[in-house]
């Protein structure tokens, strides 16, 4: 501490400084100054400007940069008032506060006030030196006197609106309003301006989180000086003195912190990013992530995209329940982990063939059991609908018809469209099979939001982006028309139990093994994706797309908007006909394996094959279709029915287990199915 005497030379050298000006020039003019540059932290910001999240500096404090016009200007006048009333008009040092510090000084036998200026203070803090030496204050007055001749008055307030100290790791004005009011400076209370000018001063024994009293009476100080400079009326200050002082440290705000990660590392040099989010629809898509998976055990993880599918913008990106470590993994973003999609890839496969030629919406298509050169898909109830519309399949997500479809289209043009759409898909071994239509490849969830988004354009794919300006086109995936048949298509689905029913076109998935559950839709100009399971890749017994993503996808439109936008009109060049109306090719689809079948080749019509059929008193029922009589039927190679000249007949076993049944026609054409009787 500097006494009394130190203080009155000081504040004599002081002012036979002032006389010897040329001297003084030279002693300033050689300064060497501490570094002006002070780093503030990295700051994510949404698409208003508002703050997403912030990351600390080097040495991990909190130093967040504000220009002054950013801080309410009460605060401003208070800090003068109270710290350096004369800093507008002052060369850096007041000769006259350091005077009156040394009067008071020997008056009380103490240092009342150290005479510093708002200048000296920035100086001291820039080196981080103490005021405890009489060299110490020397050397900031000669730093103060330099600063003040490279920068501007507004400089210098800046720097010490970053720098000054409000306890632990807390530097800066901005950084302390955000901690200890939740707000940015630029409208504070009175009471509020008053306590972030009076903490600097002594910012641990002040701390209103650990020292509530000195906290009190250090900004019932300010206040009182503001009455007296004529800031603020004394009926103001009243008030503010009955304004609680806050008693804890908020955190800072932390919204999407993946995608502020990854920004980050594409840009380690910006010291702020504008992303297209929106910070409040952010907070309440995390908000239903979190309450999403709050009864579901502490391994199920949820990850949600929102985007404006007009524009590209992606509004919000949850990539987890919750940014933190433990069995759910929440450090993992899972909008850009590479999963299983299960029956979300349906649609694409669907609208290919409408553009084809292969089909139309009231297309009859035939969901029997079926062999694609080795491969038999099931469906996964294990149950089989016969013929039936197209648009039946598709909203009732049936394998075999979109197994056949892909056949026909050849995986190969599945893959093309995908990446025509911008997806990236991880095919297993490089080479696809048919099983990709089932969800047999590798896509991240941002990858089938952008699908989506391109089906609901009207075919047209767009990048979605996360900064920046609007993209360029990525090229067309589908034409008008079948883009829209789809979008009517799955419009028509039913929505799941307690949602809303309204136009909301979507689809479901399920993949291998109760993975990935997921559930992604859109209207007139939004699309959402909701992807659910575990990070780590095991199985969720039970989980299914409907039951489990589904829910959360129309919670989340209801959380986005009030009323859904209108899906658009159909174009003109739309076929809208029934089955009988369509040209001829259009009413019934053929798979290629059909062609090569003639076209009265028996197929057992029952039972079909994989099913589960409980055995009748007399037997079983077997059904044969096309073909010619006479009929043979063998169970397991061994004749049960010879010369059959009707189509139906019931077989004596009564052996429940699994059973091969095969039926030779009059013209030695067969068929075969394995069936299990309970």
């Amino acid at each position: 501490m500097i006494g009394a005497r130190p203080l009155w030379l000081l504040a004599a050298a002081l002012w036979a400084f002032g006389l010897a000006r040329d001297a003084g020039d030279h002693w300033v003019a050689a300064t060497v100054l501490p570094p002006l540059a002070v780093e503030t932290s990295v700051e994510v910001l949404d698409r208003d400007g508002k703050l997403l999240r912030a990351y600390t500096v080097a040495d991990g404090r909190w130093r967040m940069a504000v220009p002054p016009e950013g801080v309410d200007p009460r605060f401003i006048d208070m800090l003068l008032a109270y710290e350096d009333k004369r800093f507008r008009t002052h060369s850096g040092v007041d000769p006259w506060a350091l005077l009156r510090a040394g009067v008071q000084a020997v008056a009380s036998g103490r240092v009342v006030s150290g005479g510093s200026t708002l200048t000296m203070q920035v100086a001291r803090l820039l080196e981080e030196s103490g005021t405890g030496r009489l060299s110490g204050k020397l050397r900031q007055i000669r730093v103060a006197l330099a600063l003040e001749r490279q920068l501007g008055k507004a400089e210098i307030l800046q720097l010490y609106l970053h720098i000054a100290p409000y306890g632990g790791n807390l530097e800066g004005v901005r950084a302390a309003s955000l901690a200890y009011f939740g707000k940015e400076p630029r409208r504070l209370t009175p009471a509020q301006s008053a306590l972030l000018v009076a903490l600097p001063q002594a910012p641990e024994g002040r701390r209103p989180d650990r020292h509530v009293g000195a906290a009190t009476a250090a900004r019932g100080q300010v206040l009182t000086r503001a009455v007296g400079a004529g800031i603020i009326a004394p009926e103001q200050a009243e008030a503010a003195l009955r304004e609680a002082v806050p008693a804890l440290r908020r955190a800072f705000p932390a919204l999407a912190p993946h995608l502020a990660d990854r920004v980050l590392a594409q840009d380690r040099e910006a010291r702020q990013h504008r992303l297209t989010i929106d910070a409040g629809l952010q907070r309440r898509m995390e908000t239903l992530a979190a309450e999403a998976v709050a009864a579901q055990g502490d391994r199920l993880q949820v990850a949600i995209v929102v985007a404006d599918h007009r524009s590209g913008e992606v509004l919000a990106s949850v990539g987890s329940a919750g940014y933190e470590g433990g069995a759910r993994q929440g450090f993992v973003d899972m909008t850009r982990a590479v999963r299983s999609p299960g029956s979300v890839l349906k649609p694409l496969v669907y609208g290919l063939a409408f553009d084809e030629g292969l089909a139309h919406p009231e297309t009859l298509i035939d969901d029997r059991p079926s062999d694609f050169g080795g491969y038999a898909p099931q469906n996964f109830d294990k149950q089989f609908r016969g013929s039936l519309r197209v648009r039946e399949a598709l909203q009732l997500s049936l394998n075999i018809p979109v197994v056949a479809l892909t056949e026909a289209l050849g995986p190969a043009r599945l893959l093309v469209a995908l990446r025509q759409a911008g997806v990236s898909a991880q095919v297993p071994g490089g080479q696809p099979g048919l099983a990709i239509s089932l969800g047999g490849l590798g896509v991240t969830l941002e990858d089938m939001v952008q699908l989506y988004a391109a089906l609901a354009r009207g075919g047209v794919a767009l990048p979605l982006r996360v900064s920046g300006s609007r993209a360029g086109e990525a090229g067309r995936v589908l034409s008008e028309v079948a883009a829209w048949q789809l979008g009517d298509i799955l419009a028509g689905m039913p929505p799941p139990s307690g949602a809303p029913a309204n136009r909301l076109a979507y689809k479901t998935g399920t993949s291998y093994g109760h993975r990935d559950a997921w559930a992604i839709g859109f209207d007139g100009a939004h699309v959402i994706g909701v992807w659910m399971g575990r990070a780590d890749g095991t199985p969720v017994p039970g989980a299914f797309g409907a039951d489990l993503a589904a829910p959360v996808l129309f919670q989340a439109f209801g959380r986005l908007k009030r009323q859904l936008a209108p899906l658009p009109p159909p174009p003109a060049a739309t076929l809208i006909v029934s089955t009988a109306a369509l040209p001829q090719p259009l009413q019934r689809f053929r798979s290629r394996q059909a062609v090569f079948e003639a076209a009265d080749a028996p197929a057992v019509a029952f039972p079909p094959d994989g099913a589960e059929v409980e055995l009748m008193p007399e037997g079983i029922l077997l059904r044969v279709r096309g073909g010619v009589g006479p009929f043979t039927w063998l169970a397991d190679g061994e004749p049960v029915a010879v010369g059959l000249r009707g189509r139906d007949t019931v077989v004596p076993i009564s052996a429940p287990g699994f059973v091969v049944f095969s039926v030779i026609d009059g013209a030695g054409r067969s068929a075969r199915v394995q069936v299990r009787l309970r």
